[in-house]
């Protein structure tokens, strides 16, 4: 931990030397929340949101605020090794499995050209009950195993003892969008009706666990944090078909999977409180995670040391320091485009406007990594090889 700050109703407890004005001011107002436990906390990756910081951690007792969760609800990490050692694998080889992961994989706005089998979507749910999710469903049996777009990617790494890894970043597509903005407006306007103190300009509308409300919103995100898996489950699948469509004689290690936005019920602190996590990762002791790096950066397999002071959580990866517009307004082509050729990436990045992801928008990873090493613990280091963007 870098820093506190102790001039509000509870303590904002920083990971990072220092944090935008925007990010800050947030905090303050998750700082004066009537329901905010204990502290707040600010990762190393922290940067503006809406609402809430991206890189923000927060404890409310009996609430849940949807803009703390975000509207890419289960948006994650997953990654894979294979027994292939990297340096085995051709350029030319390289080329050819991400051209066939772009036949798999839909990426972007594109979705499925039909429906794909029922039995992949989130099972033990009663859709019946999901307002958002029944309406949603039969759109979202064409989004599941796309990548989506933004920050999303899929990456080809070698990992530092040599091996070829396969890394996944995406979410819960249109599906969670869907259910963070009506549950959102629902929150307003229930806020609203109760002559609610909590600043309205601050945007953490709540739902008290005393309403039907939240408990739908509850069972609604829960299903999007499992679609999100479900997503990237069979991309998963397709790109380790490209990857063995190639290489020979492949085997693939159990998959990793983490989550960075949500909220859940834990236990912090001898109080069970419901810990938001937006653009968080959980970091239990021994919890294997994942903190990705910009394009052209490294990545991490990290193992969580289950530091009480920041609820159990890391970084979910590096932090942007230039919003997209402005990283497309500012960022030198030819520069971003050297980068990753001198270090042999194989990359998508042709115009200006594919700048809104070049690692110059994005905090330093080592730095981000150094400050969080009461966090967690480094298992394993990722260098990319390839990289597909959203």
């Amino acid at each position: 931990m870098q820093k506190i700050i102790s001039t509000e109703k509870i303590p904002i407890k920083i990971w990072l030397d220092e944090a935008e004005d925007g990010a800050i001011k947030q905090a303050l107002n998750l700082a004066n929340l009537p329901f905010a436990f204990k502290h707040i906390c600010l990762m190393p990756d922290t940067h503006e949101g809406y609402g809430m910081p991206i890189g923000g951690v927060l404890a409310t007792k009996d609430v849940i605020i949807p803009n703390a969760v975000g509207v890419d609800i289960g948006c994650g990490m997953c990654a894979i090794q294979t027994n292939i050692q990297a340096e085995s694998v051709s350029k030319e080889q390289l080329k050819k499995i991400m051209s066939e992961i772009r036949e798999l994989v839909p990426l972007g706005f594109d979705h499925q050209n039909e429906r794909q089998d029922e039995n992949l979507m989130p099972q033990g749910f009663n859709i019946e009950e999901l307002h958002v999710v029944k309406n949603q469903y039969l759109s979202a049996l064409k989004q599941i195993g796309t990548l989506g777009g933004g920050n999303h990617f899929i990456e080809l790494q070698k990992s530092d003892d040599g091996f070829l890894w396969i890394m996944i970043h995406s979410g819960s597509r249109n599906i969670g969008l869907k259910v963070a903005e009506y549950y959102n407006k629902k929150a307003k306007t229930l806020n609203e009706l109760w002559f609610s103190s909590v600043n309205r300009a601050a945007d953490l509308a709540f739902l008290p666990f005393k309403t039907d409300e939240a408990h739908s919103y509850y069972k609604e995100m829960r299903y999007c944090v499992e679609f999100a898996l479900a997503n990237r489950k069979l991309m998963m699948d397709r790109i380790c078909s490209a990857v063995t469509a190639v290489l020979s004689s492949v085997a693939f290690e159990p998959m990793i999977n983490i989550a960075h936005n949500y909220a859940a019920w834990e236990n912090h602190f001898d109080q069970n409180v419901v810990v938001h996590r937006k653009g968080a990762t959980s970091a239990k002791a021994g919890e294997i995670g994942i903190i990705p790096g910009s394009q052209g950066t490294k990545s991490y397999i990290v193992e969580g040391l289950g530091n009480p002071e920041s609820f159990m959580s890391c970084s979910h990866g590096a932090g942007r320091v230039l919003g997209r517009k402005a990283a497309i307004r500012t960022l030198n082509l030819q520069d971003e485009q050297r980068k990753l050729d001198e270090q042999g990436i194989i990359h998508s990045i042709r115009s200006q406007d594919d700048l809104d992801e070049a690692s110059s928008a994005y905090k330093d990873i080592s730095q981000v990594m150094a400050f969080q090493a009461d966090l967690v613990k480094v298992k394993v280091e990722l260098s990319p090889l390839a990289v597909i963007k959203g």
